[in-house]
């Protein structure tokens, strides 16, 4: 993550993905925002230039990266836009890679080189009533012939109207809680499956964000991904890897928000004199790097251990915590030093301040990441 630490291939794959960002996030992300929308040119040319099947295997239509490489594209996005971080984040590691994982070679061969050539991915997982409790999804999933029978809802779904696919997480078993969960590949055209109206958000607002409802949709049987009861599992593996998505989009809003801050205290005149002069100034600007270059080193502890193919739940967790919070705060600290000006929207600061909000709240609140490492401290010797 630290560019002494960097192969060349991952500066190659860094570099193009901030070309990019200047050419195409950078000039219209407050237009983003605004409209509340990516346009489809956008999402197709981000298809195109394979940044929809970066961890998907070369064999499907992919790119095959290794986490590291696919990390510093995520964080380059964020620091440009982080609804679109955001979309490309969850449809990498939430969707192509579950079903690289965890689908049958049928699965595979059908679905990954659709999902690599640019029809995007959603993660259906949240429900009116469970969000950070997964184990307590209710959604049920009727067995009929060769088909399983949905009638529910999912909320807070990210990409919904962005998407062609859905990984979509039922109660095939109620009798048996949490192992009777189960996930199911959904296609838009599904019958009886509507899209909802898009959510109205503090932040994050080019991202969609959508509830999905399901009336007597049958769902072959061949769309389960994995065995029958394999749902909390596969949730909960690919929510490790959605986490290091979060806190590396968290990083990208920080590093932004403290390249903003530096660049206006420089400018920026009290007293005759820029206030970059001023330590309190100088120490926010200090702290603010403090904590950001903090959680790259987390998120780089989670990326070794990931590319080492060893568990990485403490640490994903780790650095999803401490990342989420120190943008918040560096943001929060960016509108300060920018004063009255970092509470109008002529200024990026105001946006990377609500952009970062979300970054505590989702895939498991700063709370549940707090259960995880506090078992994790419970139980050492």
């Amino acid at each position: 993550m630290f560019d002494s630490n960097l192969t060349e291939e991952q500066r190659l794959m860094r570099d193009a993905a901030r070309e990019f960002a200047e050419k195409r996030l950078y000039p219209n992300a407050e237009h983003f925002d605004q409209s509340e929308v990516l346009p489809d040119d956008l999402l197709a040319e981000l298809g195109e230039l394979g940044y929809f099947g970066m961890l998907i295997p070369e064999v499907y239509g992919g790119m095959g990266l290794e986490p590291i490489a696919y990390s510093l594209v995520i964080e380059e996005f964020a620091r440009a836009c982080a609804g679109l971080a955001i979309t490309v984040s969850v449809h990498n590691t939430l969707i192509s890679s579950a079903i690289a994982r965890f689908g049958s070679d049928e699965q595979k061969k059908k679905f990954l080189p659709r999902l690599a050539a640019g029809e995007i991915g959603a993660y259906a997982l949240t429900e009116p009533d469970y969000g950070t409790d997964a184990s307590g999804i209710r959604l049920p999933a009727k067995s009929d012939g060769d088909s399983f029978v949905l009638n529910g809802t999912k909320m807070f779904v990210t990409n919904a109207n962005y998407a062609k696919i859905y990984l979509v997480f039922v109660s095939t078993n109620p009798a048996a809680g949490h192992k009777g969960l189960s996930a199911l590949i959904v296609d838009r055209h599904t019958p009886g499956f509507e899209i909802g109206k898009a959510e109205r958000k503090l932040g994050i607002k080019a991202s969609d964000t959508r509830a999905l409802s399901f009336s007597d949709s049958r769902i072959p049987k061949a769309n389960l991904v994995g065995a029958e009861g394999d749902g909390l599992k596969i949730a909960l593996t690919q929510l490790d890897h959605g986490r290091i998505g979060v806190a590396l989009q968290a990083l990208g809003i920080g590093e932004s928000a403290l390249q903003q801050a530096r660049e206006y205290a420089k400018v920026r005149k009290q007293f005759n004199r820029p206030i970059a002069e001023f330590q309190a100034i100088a120490f926010k600007l200090a702290d603010m790097r403090l904590k950001l270059d903090a959680s790259r080193l987390l998120i780089d502890r989670a990326l070794r251990k990931q590319c080492a193919g060893e568990k990485f739940t403490l640490e994903a967790a780790e650095a999803k915590l401490f990342s989420s919070e120190a943008a918040n705060w560096v943001a929060n600290e960016a509108v300060q030093i920018h004063g009255g000006y970092g509470y109008m929207k002529e200024y990026p600061v105001e946006r990377y301040f609500r952009d970062a909000r979300i970054t505590e709240i989702y895939e498991g609140t700063s709370e549940a990441q707090r259960i995880v490492i506090s078992r994790a401290v419970l139980s050492e010797t």
